[in-house]
């Protein structure tokens, strides 16, 4: 159905991940490589405005050019560049984000929106983050094919690290908002993009579903190490900058299962000390501090989600187990929170909580599989998505 013209008055991220260190290899730099970024439109607009991060680079970096293309089934397809106070290079320095001109690019729902980035000199790679899914799949080519309808098939491989590229928004109608989802790996994966289809299936157009997940995170430390580097932020750094979300109203938080399975001893692994494990009160403390607490200041409203089951993962004991039921018997139980999505109950085994229901483990015991996944996206309530 056609939006009506005339009536956009705010502005609402459609489509965002979060910005992480990515991971350290041998090659940390790219030349001469354009990145592609598809992205589904759950609703329309008059014109789109594009963030840009280096959050956590450390040099600076120079986008030499960037393009949106918008495919759509009515009238094919309509591609612009994208300037930054009118320049088509658009430089980040590091540690920072940058937010691009307004482009004057209609969309309309089911439209699918191209972000085309060419680096055409040599330029580090350490700004972005992993997420995979049935709508997280992005390329790249060798070469400039920025403006290309096409990218070379030879030169081309598909890729889910997502570059640079951090937010869209779109200028949009009034009741079109933002629901966020944050957290670890779990959420990198493809909860959200089921929860995003669900709400296309089911027609309703008005919620834009914005990932904020890094693989690896906990909510109370981070790794300063090349060997676990790209396991990101912790969540006092993270969660502020994170939350910048246009037209956002609600955040589920699924988060803190790596601050109980990573810790193992320092004779184990010398970045893992036992003094990084969290008691409950820790895990309490710093969600309600550092999450629910900021949230509030933004007026948003806070959705806790429970920890999913962890038996037969390698670093599984009884008492790590423990732990984490305590804390999510808290994350469905506390007044801070304005509902609980109940991940752990609908994916958990009847007659043993600490495993996964037949079906719903990946394989590794830690993460779910894509069963497991949609089972997610339909236990989060349906009046976040209406």
């Amino acid at each position: 159905m056609t939006e009506p013209k005339g009536k956009y008055t705010k502005w609402v991220a459609c489509w965002g991940n979060a910005t992480s260190i990515t991971d350290r290899r041998e090659a940390v730099y790219a030349k001469d490589i354009t990145l592609r970024y598809p992205v589904k439109m759950c609703f329309g607009g008059d014109r789109l405005r594009l963030r840009f991060s280096n959050l956590t680079g450390t040099e600076p970096v120079r986008l030499t050019r960037v393009w949106v293309a918008r495919l759509s089934t009515r009238d094919g397809r309509q591609e612009l560049p994208v300037t930054l106070q009118g320049h088509t290079c658009v430089p980040i320095r590091p540690g920072e984000e940058v937010v691009t001109d307004e482009v004057p690019l209609s969309v309309e729902p089911g439209d699918r929106l191209e972000v085309s980035i060419y680096l055409g000199e040599v330029t580090q790679m350490n700004a972005g983050t992993l997420v995979t899914g049935p709508l997280s799949q992005g390329f790249y080519a060798y070469g400039d094919f920025a403006e290309c309808e096409e990218l070379p098939l030879q030169l081309t491989r598909k890729t889910n690290w997502f570059y640079f590229l951090n937010t869209i928004d779109i200028h949009t109608l009034p009741q079109n908002r933002a629901l966020v989802c944050y957290g670890d790996s779990i959420t990198a994966q493809s909860w959200p993009d089921f929860l995003t289809l669900r709400a296309w299936e089911n027609g309703w157009r008005h919620v834009a579903v914005i990932r904020r997940a890094v693989c690896g995170t906990r909510i109370l430390r981070q790794y300063d190490c090349i060997t676990y580097q790209a396991y990101g932020l912790k969540g006092s750094v993270r969660f502020p900058i994170e939350m910048n979300v246009a037209g956002a109203r609600d955040v589920i938080i699924q988060h803190g299962i790596n601050d109980i399975i990573h810790p193992v001893g320092v004779e184990v692994n010398p970045f893992r000390p036992w003094s990084d494990m969290p008691s409950l009160s820790d895990l309490v403390e710093g969600t309600s501090h550092l999450y629910v607490d900021h949230a509030r200041t933004l007026g948003l409203h806070v959705w806790s989600g429970t920890l999913l089951p962890i038996h037969g993962w390698r670093t599984y004991t009884p008492e790590r187990d423990h732990l984490r039921q305590q804390f999510n018997q808290w994350l469905r139980t506390s007044p801070l929170f304005d509902g609980c999505v109940d991940f752990d109950m609908a994916l958990r085994h009847p007659s043993c909580p600490s495993r996964f229901a037949d079906g719903f483990d990946s394989g590794d015991h830690l993460h779910p599989s894509e069963e497991a996944y949609k089972a997610m996206a339909l236990q989060v309530p349906e009046q976040l998505l209406v």
